[in-house]
């Protein structure tokens, strides 16, 4: 009776861990397609909501912007995305720590220059900060 009641209690804990970083997954991809979208629209508030203050945002050009130039760079036009697509995502959970992968497949629009074809692969770092998945950390890399 003893070992039945023990095993159900390490069931009962293991479908409550797994049930928890389950639905941080879905919200850290939910964060990710909002994010998607906003950079898209270059939607300045949403922007703000989905970033941390302490954004470290690195370019497969070698650029690195904090969250105030990313958000500006997009806002103003220098660096525009018409179409974002996400492929091959995967997320990892470590506290409150979430770590995505994904391919990047797009098409930009700078300001100055010709529309181009955008193939990256993205790293991004999420951390839960009062209840909300924030990007703290990306950097791509052009993929071959």
């Amino acid at each position: 009776m003893k070992k039945t009641f023990l095993l159900a209690v390490f069931l009962l804990l293991g479908n409550i861990i797994a049930s928890a970083q389950s639905s941080d997954e879905k919200a850290v991809a939910e964060a990710v397609e909002k994010l998607r979208v906003s950079i898209i629209a270059a939607n300045e508030p949403d922007l703000l909501k989905l970033t941390s203050s302490s954004l470290t945002y690195g370019h497969s050009n070698g650029l690195l912007e904090d969250q105030k130039e990313f958000i500006r760079a997009l806002t103003s036009g220098e660096s525009k995305f018409t179409k974002i697509d996400l492929s091959e995502q995967t997320i990892t959970i470590s506290g409150d720590v979430a770590m995505v992968r994904h391919k990047l497949i797009g098409d930009t629009h700078n300001k100055g220059k010709d529309p181009a074809p955008v193939r990256l692969g993205v790293f991004t770092v999420w951390q839960k900060i009062k209840g909300q998945w924030l990007l703290i950390g990306r950097q791509a890399f052009k993929l071959v």
